[in-house]
C-alpha cells in the first residue's frame, strides 16, 4: 500500500524561487482516492496519546542533518554560511513551541554539485543521487538539503518535502528540499524569514495543506482549521471562504512569511499522531 501512496504523498512543493517572489505556490497533487487510503490507514493504526496531555507531550529534540548544495563556493551559489542555518533552526524552534516537537542540528555538510544544486527536484535523478548520498539517520531524523531550483522540472520551486506516510516505502527519499535563499536574511523576497521551511516541515511531520479538500469536509483532515476554498496569498487584512473567514495566518498555507504565525492545537494533535504512528517518535 505504502509504494501505492508513495508517488501521490512523496512530494510538497512550493514554486517560484526567483530574487522577487510574487507568490507562494505548491505542486503536490494528491489524488482523492489517494489521501481517503492515506487517511483509512491512519485511523486504524494511529497511534493513540493521552487526550488530557496532548499540547504539553514534548519529544526528544530531533536531530537536523542540514546538507548544503552549492553550484560553487559562493553566497549567491548556494553557500549559505552556518549562521543562516543556525538562524533557520531557531525559526522552526519558535513555530513549534507548543507542538511537543523541537529541534537540534546535529551537522552540517558541504557539496559542491552543479547538477544536484540546479536540477534536484521530485521524482529526478538528480534528486535520487543526492539523497542517496548524503541522507543521514533514520525515520526521527530531519534531513534538509539547501538548493538552487534554477533548471529543469524544478525550476522556480521553494521548496517540498515527504510525508510521514511515504517513509516505510521510499526513506531514502525522506526529508525536505528548500531554496537555499528562503533562509533569514536569504534574498527571497517576501520568503526569506525562514518560515518555508517550517512550512515544509508541517508536510513532514504530517499536515496537508489548510485548503486541501476545498469546501468539501473532511479538508485536511483537521477539525480546527476552517475550509478553505483555494490557497491565500500574499498578506491579506482578510479573506473568506467556504463561508467562514480563511486561516491565512496558518503556517500551511501560501501567504508570506511575514503573514504565517500559527497551527492550530487540532493540527498538533494531528501532527503528535502521525510522527508517532510514523517516525516512532514517542512523547
Amino acid at each position: 500500500m505504502f509504494a501505492q501512496l508513495s508517488l501521490g504523498l512523496l512530494a510538497a512543493t512550493v514554486a517560484q524561487a526567483a530574487a522577487t517572489l510574487p507568490s507562494r505556490f505548491c505542486g503536490t497533487e494528491i489524488a482523492d482516492s489517494a489521501v481517503v487510503q492515506a487517511e483509512s490507514f491512519f485511523s486504524e493504526n494511529a497511534v493513540q496519546l493521552n487526550s488530557s496531555l496532548t499540547g504539553e507531550l514534548a519529544a526528544a529534540p530531533l536531530n537536523v542533518y542540514w546538507h548544503v548544495v552549492s553550484r560553487d563556493s559562493t553566497l549567491s551559489g548556494g553557500n549559505i554560511p552556518d549562521s543562516q542555518i543556525a538562524a533557520s533552526i531557531s525559526v522552526l524552534n519558535a513555530a513549534y513551541v507548543g507542538t511537543g516537537l523541537s529541534f537540534v542540528l546535529a551537522a552540517t555538510d558541504r557539496t559542491v554539485n552543479s547538477g544536484w544544486f540546479s536540477s534536484a527536484a521530485p521524482s529526478t535523478s538528480q534528486q535520487t543521487a543526492m539523497k542517496n548520498a548524503l541522507r543521514k539517520g533514520g525515520a526521527a531524523d530531519l534531513n534538509v538539503y539547501s538548493v538552487g531550483f534554477t533548471s529543469g522540472s524544478g525550476a522556480g520551486l521553494l521548496g517540498y518535502a515527504t510525508f510521514p506516510s511515504s517513509y516505510r516505502a521510499t526513506n531514502k527519499d525522506d526529508g525536505v528540499v528548500l531554496l537555499y535563499s528562503s533562509v533569514p536574511g536569504g534574498t527571497a523576497t517576501n520568503y526569506n524569514q525562514g518560515d518555508t521551511l517550517t512550512h515544509e516541515v508541517g508536510h513532514w511531520v504530517g499536515l496537508y495543506h489548510t485548503f486541501q479538500g476545498g469546501c468539501a469536509a473532511p479538508g485536511d483532515y483537521v477539525d480546527d482549521t476552517a475550509p478553505e476554498a483555494n490557497p491565500v496569498y500574499g498578506c491579506p487584512a482578510s479573506s473568506t471562504s467556504c463561508g467562514s473567514p480563511d486561516p491565512f495566518h496558518n503556517f500551511m498555507d501560501y501567504t508570506y512569511d511575514s503573514c504565517m504565525y500559527e497551527f492550530t492545537a487540532g493540527q498538533v494533535v494531528r501532527l503528535q499522531q502521525q510522527v508517532a504512528t510514523y517516525r516512532g517518535i514517542t512523547f
